[in-house]
Protein backbone atom coordinates (compact mmCIF):
# COMPACT_ATOMS: atom_id res chain seq x y z
CA UNK A 1 0.00 0.00 0.00
CA UNK A 2 1.53 3.46 -1.00
CA UNK A 3 2.21 5.75 1.99
CA UNK A 4 0.05 8.79 2.62
CA UNK A 5 1.09 12.58 2.59
CA UNK A 6 -0.17 15.59 3.95
CA UNK A 7 1.38 19.27 3.65
CA UNK A 8 0.30 22.25 5.99
CA UNK A 9 1.71 25.36 4.34
CA UNK A 10 2.26 28.55 6.38
CA UNK A 11 3.37 32.01 4.87
CA UNK A 12 2.72 33.60 1.32
CA UNK A 13 2.64 32.25 -2.70
CA UNK A 14 5.78 31.69 -3.35
CA UNK A 15 5.26 29.20 -0.11
CA UNK A 16 2.07 27.89 -1.64
CA UNK A 17 3.76 26.99 -4.63
CA UNK A 18 6.95 25.74 -3.26
CA UNK A 19 3.98 23.19 -1.32
CA UNK A 20 2.57 21.98 -4.66
CA UNK A 21 6.36 20.96 -6.01
CA UNK A 22 6.65 19.20 -2.82
CA UNK A 23 3.60 17.77 -3.48
CA UNK A 24 4.84 16.52 -7.04
CA UNK A 25 7.97 15.19 -6.09
CA UNK A 26 6.49 12.86 -3.13
CA UNK A 27 3.71 11.74 -5.44
CA UNK A 28 6.15 10.99 -8.31
CA UNK A 29 7.84 8.84 -5.79
CA UNK A 30 4.72 7.04 -5.36
CA UNK A 31 3.35 8.66 -2.56
CA UNK A 32 -0.53 8.93 -2.42
CA UNK A 33 -2.45 12.60 -0.67
CA UNK A 34 -3.59 12.31 2.42
CA UNK A 35 -7.22 13.97 3.54
CA UNK A 36 -5.85 15.08 6.52
CA UNK A 37 -2.87 15.03 8.74
CA UNK A 38 -4.02 12.17 11.03
CA UNK A 39 -4.51 9.85 7.90
CA UNK A 40 -0.39 10.84 7.15
CA UNK A 41 2.41 8.66 7.26
CA UNK A 42 4.48 11.51 6.06
CA UNK A 43 3.24 14.88 7.67
CA UNK A 44 5.57 18.16 5.98
CA UNK A 45 4.86 21.50 7.85
CA UNK A 46 5.99 24.68 5.02
CA UNK A 47 6.51 26.91 6.94
CA UNK A 48 7.36 31.20 7.05
CA UNK A 49 9.61 33.15 9.29
CA UNK A 50 8.85 36.76 8.06
CA UNK A 51 7.35 37.34 11.48
CA UNK A 52 7.44 36.16 14.94
CA UNK A 53 3.34 35.10 15.07
CA UNK A 54 4.45 32.92 12.38
CA UNK A 55 7.50 30.92 13.96
CA UNK A 56 5.30 30.86 16.98
CA UNK A 57 2.33 29.19 14.90
CA UNK A 58 4.61 26.28 13.45
CA UNK A 59 6.04 25.64 17.00
CA UNK A 60 2.70 25.48 18.06
CA UNK A 61 1.72 23.03 15.54
CA UNK A 62 4.32 20.50 16.15
CA UNK A 63 3.46 20.53 19.49
CA UNK A 64 -0.22 19.27 18.34
CA UNK A 65 1.46 16.48 16.51
CA UNK A 66 3.99 15.39 18.62
CA UNK A 67 1.73 13.07 20.61
CA UNK A 68 1.44 11.34 17.56
CA UNK A 69 4.49 9.70 17.27
CA UNK A 70 4.19 7.27 20.10
CA UNK A 71 1.27 5.23 19.19
CA UNK A 72 2.77 5.41 15.55
CA UNK A 73 6.70 5.29 15.57
CA UNK A 74 7.14 4.98 11.69
CA UNK A 75 5.26 8.48 10.90
CA UNK A 76 7.44 10.98 9.47
CA UNK A 77 7.05 14.86 10.07
CA UNK A 78 9.29 17.35 8.45
CA UNK A 79 9.81 21.33 8.52
CA UNK A 80 10.62 22.65 5.32
CA UNK A 81 10.80 26.57 4.10
CA UNK A 82 11.74 29.54 5.76
CA UNK A 83 11.83 29.11 9.69
CA UNK A 84 13.56 25.87 8.59
CA UNK A 85 16.30 27.76 7.60
CA UNK A 86 16.52 30.28 10.06
CA UNK A 87 15.66 27.97 12.76
CA UNK A 88 18.24 25.28 12.13
CA UNK A 89 19.14 22.94 14.61
CA UNK A 90 17.55 25.18 17.22
CA UNK A 91 14.33 23.99 16.34
CA UNK A 92 15.69 20.13 16.80
CA UNK A 93 16.44 20.93 20.04
CA UNK A 94 12.84 22.26 20.38
CA UNK A 95 11.21 19.60 18.59
CA UNK A 96 13.68 16.58 19.14
CA UNK A 97 10.56 14.21 17.17
CA UNK A 98 11.32 16.08 13.67
CA UNK A 99 12.66 13.65 11.07
CA UNK A 100 13.30 15.77 8.26
CA UNK A 101 14.39 19.32 8.24
CA UNK A 102 15.30 21.53 4.82
CA UNK A 103 15.29 24.45 4.05
CA UNK A 104 13.33 26.75 1.33
CA UNK A 105 13.17 25.38 -2.71
CA UNK A 106 14.04 21.67 -1.67
CA UNK A 107 11.10 19.93 -3.19
CA UNK A 108 13.29 18.16 -5.54
CA UNK A 109 14.44 16.46 -2.94
CA UNK A 110 11.98 16.41 -0.64
CA UNK A 111 11.11 12.38 -1.21
CA UNK A 112 14.85 11.49 -0.47
CA UNK A 113 14.84 13.30 2.55
CA UNK A 114 12.27 11.23 3.57
CA UNK A 115 13.05 8.15 2.63
CA UNK A 116 16.53 8.76 4.53
CA UNK A 117 14.88 9.53 8.05
CA UNK A 118 13.04 5.94 7.25
CA UNK A 119 15.93 4.46 6.77
CA UNK A 120 18.41 5.49 9.36
CA UNK A 121 15.62 6.93 11.91
CA UNK A 122 17.63 10.24 12.14
CA UNK A 123 16.80 13.79 11.31
CA UNK A 124 17.57 13.99 7.52
CA UNK A 125 18.70 17.65 7.39
CA UNK A 126 19.36 19.92 4.00
CA UNK A 127 19.51 23.41 5.13
CA UNK A 128 22.37 24.09 1.66
CA UNK A 129 22.03 27.59 -0.19
CA UNK A 130 21.99 26.70 -3.67
CA UNK A 131 22.70 29.56 -5.95
CA UNK A 132 22.04 28.06 -9.08
CA UNK A 133 18.64 28.22 -9.85
CA UNK A 134 17.79 24.69 -11.19
CA UNK A 135 15.92 23.97 -8.16
CA UNK A 136 13.28 26.30 -9.28
CA UNK A 137 12.36 24.37 -12.02
CA UNK A 138 11.04 21.37 -11.43
CA UNK A 139 8.61 18.88 -13.46
CA UNK A 140 6.95 17.63 -10.77
CA UNK A 141 4.43 20.15 -9.34
CA UNK A 142 0.89 18.95 -8.14
CA UNK A 143 -1.25 22.45 -8.89
CA UNK A 144 -4.10 22.71 -6.19
CA UNK A 145 -5.90 24.49 -8.43
CA UNK A 146 -6.43 23.84 -12.59
CA UNK A 147 -6.93 27.51 -14.18
CA UNK A 148 -4.52 29.23 -11.85
CA UNK A 149 -0.66 28.38 -11.41
CA UNK A 150 2.27 30.25 -9.58
CA UNK A 151 5.41 30.29 -11.82
CA UNK A 152 9.14 31.13 -9.84
CA UNK A 153 11.12 33.37 -11.78
CA UNK A 154 13.74 34.46 -9.00
CA UNK A 155 14.64 33.21 -5.56
CA UNK A 156 16.10 35.50 -3.09
CA UNK A 157 16.98 39.11 -2.50
CA UNK A 158 19.77 41.46 -3.05
CA UNK A 159 18.24 43.92 -1.26
CA UNK A 160 19.29 44.39 2.92
CA UNK A 161 15.88 45.61 4.58
CA UNK A 162 16.70 46.16 8.26
CA UNK A 163 13.27 44.14 9.15
CA UNK A 164 13.53 41.00 6.91
CA UNK A 165 14.78 38.11 6.74
CA UNK A 166 14.75 36.95 3.36
CA UNK A 167 18.04 36.94 2.28
CA UNK A 168 19.21 34.86 5.67
CA UNK A 169 16.51 31.93 4.09
CA UNK A 170 16.28 32.30 0.29
CA UNK A 171 19.72 33.24 0.09
CA UNK A 172 20.83 36.53 -2.81
CA UNK A 173 18.17 36.75 -5.77
CA UNK A 174 18.74 34.07 -8.45
CA UNK A 175 17.33 34.33 -11.95
CA UNK A 176 15.75 32.00 -14.39
CA UNK A 177 16.46 32.35 -18.04
CA UNK A 178 13.57 33.97 -19.78
CA UNK A 179 12.83 31.04 -22.33
CA UNK A 180 12.26 28.62 -19.64
CA UNK A 181 9.77 30.84 -18.02
CA UNK A 182 7.83 30.96 -21.25
CA UNK A 183 8.04 27.72 -22.22
CA UNK A 184 6.60 26.74 -18.69
CA UNK A 185 4.29 29.51 -19.30
CA UNK A 186 3.03 28.42 -22.74
CA UNK A 187 2.82 24.70 -20.88
CA UNK A 188 0.49 25.80 -18.44
CA UNK A 189 -1.52 27.30 -20.84
CA UNK A 190 -1.45 24.40 -23.05
CA UNK A 191 -2.96 22.64 -19.91
CA UNK A 192 -5.68 25.31 -19.86
CA UNK A 193 -4.27 26.99 -16.98
CA UNK A 194 -5.93 30.61 -17.93
CA UNK A 195 -4.61 33.17 -15.12
CA UNK A 196 -0.20 32.59 -13.91
CA UNK A 197 1.27 34.35 -10.94
CA UNK A 198 5.42 35.52 -11.63
CA UNK A 199 6.22 35.25 -8.06
CA UNK A 200 9.73 36.38 -6.75
CA UNK A 201 10.72 38.16 -3.69
CA UNK A 202 11.31 41.66 -5.99
CA UNK A 203 10.38 40.17 -8.54
CA UNK A 204 10.50 43.23 -10.27
CA UNK A 205 14.41 43.41 -10.11
CA UNK A 206 14.54 40.28 -12.44
CA UNK A 207 17.21 39.89 -15.07
CA UNK A 208 17.02 37.86 -17.89
CA UNK A 209 20.70 35.71 -17.13
CA UNK A 210 20.06 33.66 -20.84
CA UNK A 211 21.25 36.24 -23.82
CA UNK A 212 17.85 37.33 -24.47
CA UNK A 213 18.75 40.14 -21.50
CA UNK A 214 15.21 40.58 -21.04
CA UNK A 215 14.08 42.99 -18.08
CA UNK A 216 11.24 42.00 -16.16
CA UNK A 217 8.80 44.42 -18.17
CA UNK A 218 9.99 42.76 -21.35
CA UNK A 219 9.15 38.95 -20.01
CA UNK A 220 5.89 40.59 -18.48
CA UNK A 221 5.44 41.45 -22.54
CA UNK A 222 6.34 38.13 -24.21
CA UNK A 223 3.86 35.86 -22.00
CA UNK A 224 1.39 38.44 -22.37
CA UNK A 225 1.80 37.03 -26.19
CA UNK A 226 0.91 33.51 -25.07
CA UNK A 227 -1.94 32.13 -26.51
CA UNK A 228 -4.42 30.56 -23.87
CA UNK A 229 -3.45 33.11 -21.12
CA UNK A 230 -6.39 35.21 -20.15
CA UNK A 231 -4.72 37.10 -17.04
CA UNK A 232 -1.04 37.35 -15.67
CA UNK A 233 -0.57 38.40 -12.27
CA UNK A 234 2.86 39.16 -9.93
CA UNK A 235 4.37 40.12 -7.32
CA UNK A 236 5.88 41.52 -4.98
CA UNK A 237 7.75 44.74 -6.59
CA UNK A 238 10.01 46.60 -4.75
CA UNK A 239 8.78 50.68 -5.74
CA UNK A 240 12.66 51.28 -6.31
CA UNK A 241 12.58 49.04 -9.48
CA UNK A 242 9.06 49.97 -10.90
CA UNK A 243 9.92 52.30 -14.07
CA UNK A 244 8.05 53.70 -16.93
CA UNK A 245 8.25 50.53 -18.94
CA UNK A 246 6.66 48.14 -16.49
CA UNK A 247 4.06 50.83 -16.08
CA UNK A 248 3.64 51.20 -20.12
CA UNK A 249 3.52 47.08 -20.09
CA UNK A 250 0.77 47.07 -17.11
CA UNK A 251 -1.45 50.09 -18.46
CA UNK A 252 -1.09 48.54 -22.50
CA UNK A 253 -1.26 45.06 -21.81
CA UNK A 254 -5.26 43.57 -21.09
CA UNK A 255 -3.46 40.44 -20.55
CA UNK A 256 -1.47 41.71 -17.14
CA UNK A 257 -3.71 42.29 -14.52
CA UNK A 258 -4.62 45.94 -13.07
CA UNK A 259 -3.14 45.40 -9.45
CA UNK A 260 -0.14 46.60 -8.78
CA UNK A 261 0.67 45.54 -4.97
CA UNK A 262 3.71 48.29 -4.30
CA UNK A 263 4.88 47.44 -0.45
CA UNK A 264 5.72 50.81 1.34
CA UNK A 265 5.94 49.76 4.75
CA UNK A 266 5.64 53.18 6.74
CA UNK A 267 4.73 56.77 5.50
CA UNK A 268 7.91 58.27 7.73
CA UNK A 269 10.77 59.09 5.72
CA UNK A 270 12.74 58.86 8.88
CA UNK A 271 11.13 55.24 9.43
CA UNK A 272 11.89 54.46 5.94
CA UNK A 273 15.73 55.45 6.27
CA UNK A 274 15.94 53.10 9.30
CA UNK A 275 14.05 50.27 7.41
CA UNK A 276 16.50 50.78 5.16
CA UNK A 277 14.32 50.95 1.90
CA UNK A 278 16.31 53.00 -0.57
CA UNK A 279 13.35 55.28 -1.46
CA UNK A 280 11.71 58.46 0.09
CA UNK A 281 8.02 59.03 1.08
CA UNK A 282 7.82 61.62 -1.98
CA UNK A 283 9.57 59.37 -4.24
CA UNK A 284 7.51 56.65 -3.24
CA UNK A 285 4.15 58.94 -4.32
CA UNK A 286 5.30 60.03 -7.52
CA UNK A 287 5.21 56.31 -8.42
CA UNK A 288 2.00 56.18 -7.36
CA UNK A 289 0.90 59.16 -9.49
CA UNK A 290 2.26 57.34 -12.41
CA UNK A 291 0.37 54.86 -11.86
CA UNK A 292 -3.02 56.66 -11.32
CA UNK A 293 -2.18 58.48 -14.29
CA UNK A 294 -1.61 55.90 -16.85
CA UNK A 295 -4.89 56.26 -18.46
CA UNK A 296 -5.92 52.03 -17.11
CA UNK A 297 -7.46 52.29 -13.84
CA UNK A 298 -4.95 50.22 -12.01
CA UNK A 299 -5.98 49.07 -8.14
CA UNK A 300 -2.42 49.57 -5.66
CA UNK A 301 -2.51 47.47 -2.92
CA UNK A 302 0.31 47.87 0.23
CA UNK A 303 2.24 46.11 2.93
CA UNK A 304 2.76 48.31 6.21
CA UNK A 305 4.41 47.63 9.53
CA UNK A 306 3.29 49.85 12.39
CA UNK A 307 5.74 49.82 15.61
CA UNK A 308 8.81 49.31 14.29
CA UNK A 309 11.82 50.32 17.00
CA UNK A 310 11.59 54.62 16.78
CA UNK A 311 8.49 55.03 15.70
CA UNK A 312 6.69 57.89 17.32
CA UNK A 313 3.25 59.14 17.07
CA UNK A 314 4.41 61.56 14.50
CA UNK A 315 5.89 58.88 12.22
CA UNK A 316 2.86 56.89 12.19
CA UNK A 317 0.48 59.85 11.53
CA UNK A 318 2.77 60.44 8.56
CA UNK A 319 1.29 56.96 7.69
CA UNK A 320 -2.08 57.58 8.46
CA UNK A 321 -2.01 60.46 6.03
CA UNK A 322 -0.17 58.71 3.17
CA UNK A 323 -3.42 55.88 3.51
CA UNK A 324 -5.36 59.00 2.60
CA UNK A 325 -3.15 60.30 0.14
CA UNK A 326 -2.84 57.29 -1.86
CA UNK A 327 -6.25 56.05 -1.05
CA UNK A 328 -5.03 51.95 -1.39
CA UNK A 329 -7.70 49.86 -2.40
CA UNK A 330 -6.37 46.97 -0.11
CA UNK A 331 -3.64 46.87 2.94
CA UNK A 332 -1.54 44.08 4.50
CA UNK A 333 -0.48 45.34 7.95
CA UNK A 334 1.12 44.06 10.59
CA UNK A 335 2.50 44.77 14.01
CA UNK A 336 6.66 45.16 13.79
CA UNK A 337 8.71 41.64 15.68
CA UNK A 338 12.21 41.49 16.01
CA UNK A 339 13.34 38.76 13.73
CA UNK A 340 16.75 37.13 14.08
CA UNK A 341 20.16 37.92 12.18
CA UNK A 342 18.45 41.32 10.89
CA UNK A 343 19.63 45.03 11.53
CA UNK A 344 16.99 46.18 13.05
CA UNK A 345 17.50 43.79 15.52
CA UNK A 346 20.15 46.13 17.11
CA UNK A 347 17.36 48.82 17.48
CA UNK A 348 15.54 49.28 20.62
CA UNK A 349 11.93 47.75 20.42
CA UNK A 350 10.45 51.16 22.00
CA UNK A 351 7.25 50.87 21.00
CA UNK A 352 5.03 48.44 23.19
CA UNK A 353 2.91 46.04 22.36
CA UNK A 354 -0.10 47.94 24.16
CA UNK A 355 0.58 50.96 21.23
CA UNK A 356 1.67 48.39 18.54
CA UNK A 357 -2.21 46.82 18.73
CA UNK A 358 -3.67 50.21 18.79
CA UNK A 359 -1.50 51.73 15.92
CA UNK A 360 -2.49 48.63 14.07
CA UNK A 361 -6.30 49.13 15.19
CA UNK A 362 -5.97 52.82 13.76
CA UNK A 363 -5.14 52.04 10.37
CA UNK A 364 -6.87 49.29 9.90
CA UNK A 365 -9.93 51.35 10.98
CA UNK A 366 -9.26 53.34 8.55
CA UNK A 367 -8.19 51.64 5.48
CA UNK A 368 -11.41 50.04 6.03
CA UNK A 369 -13.63 53.44 5.53
CA UNK A 370 -11.06 53.54 2.42
CA UNK A 371 -12.03 50.14 1.01
CA UNK A 372 -15.59 50.73 2.22
CA UNK A 373 -15.86 53.84 -0.11
CA UNK A 374 -13.77 52.28 -3.30
CA UNK A 375 -15.99 49.51 -3.14
CA UNK A 376 -18.94 51.50 -3.59
CA UNK A 377 -18.38 52.63 -6.46
CA UNK A 378 -18.50 49.35 -8.60
CA UNK A 379 -22.52 48.84 -7.35
CA UNK A 380 -24.25 48.31 -10.68
CA UNK A 381 -21.25 47.94 -12.67
CA UNK A 382 -20.86 44.85 -14.95
CA UNK A 383 -17.41 43.43 -14.23
CA UNK A 384 -14.99 40.38 -15.22
CA UNK A 385 -14.96 38.03 -13.10
CA UNK A 386 -12.20 34.24 -12.95
CA UNK A 387 -14.63 32.23 -10.80
CA UNK A 388 -12.36 30.10 -8.34
CA UNK A 389 -14.19 28.36 -5.76
CA UNK A 390 -16.74 28.43 -3.18
CA UNK A 391 -17.63 31.40 -1.22
CA UNK A 392 -17.60 31.54 2.22
CA UNK A 393 -21.24 32.70 2.96
CA UNK A 394 -24.65 33.13 1.53
CA UNK A 395 -23.05 33.03 -1.66
CA UNK A 396 -22.22 29.53 -3.78
CA UNK A 397 -19.24 31.08 -5.93
CA UNK A 398 -16.09 33.18 -5.13
CA UNK A 399 -13.91 35.17 -7.23
CA UNK A 400 -11.30 37.36 -8.56
CA UNK A 401 -11.67 40.55 -10.74
CA UNK A 402 -8.25 41.46 -12.57
CA UNK A 403 -7.63 44.26 -9.85
CA UNK A 404 -7.66 41.12 -7.62
CA UNK A 405 -11.10 42.50 -6.10
CA UNK A 406 -12.93 39.50 -4.49
CA UNK A 407 -16.47 38.70 -6.12
CA UNK A 408 -18.97 36.68 -4.59
CA UNK A 409 -22.25 35.66 -6.18
CA UNK A 410 -24.09 32.55 -7.13
CA UNK A 411 -24.02 30.36 -10.56
CA UNK A 412 -23.40 26.51 -11.33
CA UNK A 413 -20.46 25.10 -10.59
CA UNK A 414 -19.69 24.96 -14.15
CA UNK A 415 -18.68 28.08 -14.03
CA UNK A 416 -15.78 27.20 -12.22
CA UNK A 417 -12.21 28.22 -13.95
CA UNK A 418 -13.90 30.62 -16.41
CA UNK A 419 -14.01 34.62 -16.64
CA UNK A 420 -18.02 35.43 -15.87
CA UNK A 421 -19.87 38.55 -16.16
CA UNK A 422 -20.91 39.47 -13.08
CA UNK A 423 -23.05 42.77 -12.04
CA UNK A 424 -22.36 44.12 -8.63
CA UNK A 425 -25.44 44.24 -6.39
CA UNK A 426 -23.92 44.74 -3.04
CA UNK A 427 -20.22 45.37 -1.21
CA UNK A 428 -18.66 45.42 2.07
CA UNK A 429 -15.12 46.55 2.91
CA UNK A 430 -13.14 43.34 1.71
CA UNK A 431 -15.38 42.14 -1.27
CA UNK A 432 -18.19 42.44 -3.56
CA UNK A 433 -21.27 41.10 -3.82
CA UNK A 434 -22.74 40.36 -7.65
CA UNK A 435 -25.36 38.11 -9.82
CA UNK A 436 -24.22 36.51 -12.21
CA UNK A 437 -24.99 37.11 -16.02
CA UNK A 438 -25.52 34.15 -17.88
Amino acid sequence: MAKKYFIETFGCQMNELDSEKIAGNLQNAGMEPARDAAGADVIILNTCSVREKAVQKVYGRLGEIKGWKTSRQDLIIGVAGCMAQLEGNRLLKKAPFVDVLAGPQKGHVMSSLVARAQETRTPAVDLRMDDDPEPLETSFVLRESRWRAGITISEGCDRNCSFCVVPFTRGRQRDRESGNIIREAADLAGQGYIELVLLGQTVNAYRDPSPAGLTFAGLLRNLASVPGLSRIRFTAPHPNYFDDELLDVVASCPQVCNHVHLPVQSGSDRILRAMRRGYTRKKYLETVHKIRRSGRAIAVSTDIIVGFPGETAADFGDTLHLLDEVQYDCVFSFKYSPRPGTAALMLSDDVTHEEKGERLMRLQEQQKLIQFNKNAAFLGQRVEVLAEGGARANYRLSGRMSNNRIVNFDGPDSLLGSIVSVEVTGFSPNSLKGAWIG
